[in-house]
């Protein structure tokens, strides 16, 4: 018998290398990148419940106000030249772009090497929720503040309504606030309101507070909210509430509630605090008017919301949101430009 000598070659496939060139953990990024944006997105609602527009080669946007025209009687032979008020006034908001708003980590490559967990994939989803965080409630402070406001159009002999606000129950105890009764009544209210402002229905939305948003669910069959959409399972899977006078409703730990943000454990809550150190109750609210760094608008003072905002409810365009750059990943890898945020 002959033997047969034959050589085996083979080659090492670098799965993270692009192209088969180049940096071997080039591709890794794309895990990174995927967790920010989920975070980012799954946790940010507000985004989509405003009017938004794409900024370019500017530092500010205008929004136009209209007021309200009239109707009048044609004289016979005269021209049609425009109402005799000159109406509708015309007024204007300008939303300037605020600084670049970042979330930031600095991974040691041995750090990495050593941790027995996925460490970017974390820290990326942590990156994306703060980045959430402040967003919603940056939008969610302007929205409040509209609440408190007159109308822009102020033109003499012109009346246009501003802001509203809705006392939730008969009395200013914060134990209101989780009444389920007084929330739905707060509703019909804030919906009449609205129609008689001749806001339009469409985009009609609310964002209340966790606690008070699982009171409406347990509600369900009774105060007047039925469901049939969302029984069973879905209620007890906290989805029991869709809408109460067609005003969609979400809910998020970032509206600007009781003086504070994210859950308050005291006396009328009913809530006992777990007494350990560093009880999470949400932070105070935070200065964040112009004078703010990196705040070119004016988002309201601490003081200005006091104890007294439980709640949001609104048609999207009672705010406006300018993005000069949308939500995005950059790791450095060695590029200066990075770290600067400019070359």
């Amino acid at each position: 018998m002959a033997q047969q000598n034959s050589t085996l070659t083979t080659a090492l496939t670098n799965i993270g290398q692009s192209n088969l060139s180049g940096d071997k953990r080039a591709l890794y990024l794309k895990l990174f990148s995927g967790e920010m944006f989920k975070g980012f997105q799954h946790n940010a609602i507000a985004r989509d419940l405003v009017m938004k527009r794409t900024l370019k080669n500017g530092k500010s946007l205008q929004f136009i106000y209209t007021g309200r025209t009239k109707a009048e009687y044609h004289t016979p032979g005269n021209a049609i030249l425009g109402n005799t008020d000159g109406a509708p006034p015309v007024a204007e908001k300008t939303v300037t772009v605020d600084d670049l708003l970042i979330s930031s980590a600095f991974v040691y490559d041995l750090d990495e090497t050593l941790s027995h967990y996925d460490l970017r994939s974390e820290i990326s989803r942590k990156i994306g929720y703060a980045l959430a965080e402040k967003y919603d409630r940056l939008i969610f402070r302007a929205i409040a503040r509209g609440a408190r406001a007159a109308s822009p159009v102020s033109a003499t002999g012109f009346v246009e309504p501003g802001g509203t606000q809705i006392r939730v129950g008969s009395s200013s105890n914060e134990s209101d606030a989780f009444s389920s009764s007084a929330l739905v009544a707060a509703f019909y209210d804030a919906a009449a309101a609205m129609d008689e402002k001749g806001i339009s229905s469409d985009g009609r939305c609310a964002v209340l507070n966790p606690r008070q948003f699982y009171e409406l669910v347990q509600a369900v069959g009774s105060n007047g909210l039925v469901n049939r959409d969302a029984q069973g399972t879905a209620l007890q899977g906290g989805n029991g509430i869709i809408e109460i006078a067609g005003i969609h409703i979400y809910k998020s730990m970032n509206i600007p509630f009781l003086g504070k943000y994210g859950t308050k454990y005291a006396g009328t809550t009913g809530q006992t605090s777990p007494g350990n150190t560093g009880d999470f109750i949400g932070p105070d609210l935070e200065d964040a008017s112009g004078a703010s760094t990196g705040i070119n608008n004016d988002y309201g003072t601490a003081t200005e919301f006091g104890a007294v905002s439980a709640g949001l409810i609104f048609q999207r365009e009672a705010a406006g949101c300018v993005e000069a750059i949308g939500p995005q990943v950059q790791v450095t890898s060695g590029d200066v430009s990075v770290i600067y945020q400019g070359k």
